[in-house]
C-alpha cells in the first residue's frame, strides 16, 4: 500500500500542466494523509512473534480444567495442548509461562493482553473470533452427552434430552453453557461453578446429562468405567473443532502457529501426542 501511494505521489508531481496545480495540491495532501495513516497502522499492529523471540518467554492462557487437552495437576499443567505448546516454545527458544484463567474470563483475559496465546481445548466459535484470531484446527471434536451408563439409551438425541423433566448441568462461560442455553432450551438447566466437580453431579444423580465435548466424554468414561458413559462420541450432536487463540490482527504469528501445526501433523507427532492423552479403549 505505501509503495503504491508513493508511485502515485511521484506521478502527480511529475505533471507539468499548469491547469493541474490545484488538483496536485489537493491530491498531495490526501496522499500524504493516507501514507501517514498506513504507516501508523503498520506500527501499531501486534508482533507477538518478535516479542517472544526477544523476551524468550511465551505467556499462555489456559483454564487448566479440561482433560485431555490441559489439566492443572497440582500446579503442573499437562495434556495434549501443554505438550504441543512446549514444542512450540522450543522452536522459539522460549520458556512457557502459564496464565491460569477460567472459561468465563478466558476471552477478557486474552484481549486484555495477559497472554500471547490461548490453549486448552478451546472450541472455535464465531463469538470468540469476533475478539481474536484462531489457529488452524488441530482437533475435531463435538458436543456429546455424558450420562450414567444405565441411561445411555434414554439420551441418544437432542429431542430425548431437550425435555423439562431432564436435568442437565453445565459449567459457565464456555461453549457447553452456550449449547445448553441455545439448543437444550426446554431441559432443566443447573449451572455448576466450574468444570472439575461437574461429573460428580451426574454420578450422585443430582443431574442426568452433561453435554460436553467428545474428547472429554471419552476421558471421563475411561476414568469412571461402568459409571459414566459418553453417548456416541464418534457421532457427536454438533461437530466442533479446537484451535489456539492468537492476538487479533497478528497474522504473522498466526501463520507461524499454523505452520507449526502443519509440520506436527505431517511428521505424525500431532497424532502421537493426541493418542498419548486420549484413551481409546
Amino acid at each position: 500500500m505505501p509503495e503504491l501511494l508513493f508511485y502515485f505521489y511521484q506521478t502527480i508531481f511529475n505533471t507539468t500542466n499548469k491547469d493541474t496545480v490545484m488538483k496536485k495540491s489537493i491530491l498531495a495532501v490526501f496522499l500524504t494523509a493516507l501514507l501517514a495513516t498506513s504507516a501508523q497502522a503498520e506500527s501499531s499492529s501486534p508482533d507477538t512473534l518478535s516479542k517472544i523471540l526477544k523476551t524468550k518467554e511465551i505467556k499462555v492462557c489456559s483454564p487448566g480444567d479440561y482433560k485431555p487437552f490441559s489439566f492443572d495437576n497440582n500446579g503442573k499443567f499437562e495434556g495434549i495442548d501443554n505438550d504441543l505448546i512446549d514444542k512450540l516454545a522450543a522452536s522459539l527458544d522460549a520458556k512457557v509461562t502459564i496464565v491460569k484463567t477460567t472459561w468465563k474470563t478466558l476471552m477478557d483475559d486474552f484481549t486484555a493482553g495477559k497472554c500471547d496465546i490461548g490453549v486448552g481445548g478451546i472450541s472455535i466459535t464465531l463469538a470468540r473470533q469476533q475478539k481474536a484470531l484462531f489457529s488452524e484446527p488441530y482437533f475435531t471434536n463435538g458436543k456429546t452427552p455424558l450420562v450414567r451408563c444405565e441411561d445411555v439409551d434414554k439420551y441418544q438425541t437432542v429431542e430425548q434430552i431437550n425435555r423439562p423433566e431432564v436435568r442437565i448441568v453445565a459449567n459457565p462461560g464456555g461453549s457447553n453453557e452456550n449449547y445448553a442455553r441455545t439448543v437444550l432450551t426446554k431441559a432443566n438447566l443447573t449451572m455448576n461453578p466450574e468444570n472439575l466437580t461437574i461429573f460428580q453431579q451426574i454420578i450422585d444423580k443430582k443431574a442426568d446429562v452433561f453435554v460436553t465435548e467428545a474428547a472429554e466424554a471419552i476421558v471421563k468414561s475411561h476414568e469412571h468405567k461402568g459409571v459414566l458413559c459418553g453417548v456416541n462420541p464418534d457421532k457427536p450432536l454438533k461437530p466442533v473443532q479446537n484451535g489456539w487463540i492468537v492476538p487479533n490482527g497478528d497474522f504473522r504469528f498466526k501463520e507461524y502457529v499454523d505452520q507449526f501445526f502443519h509440520l506436527e501433523r505431517q511428521s505424525g507427532e500431532l497424532d502421537a501426542i493426541i493418542n498419548k492423552w486420549l484413551p481409546r479403549d
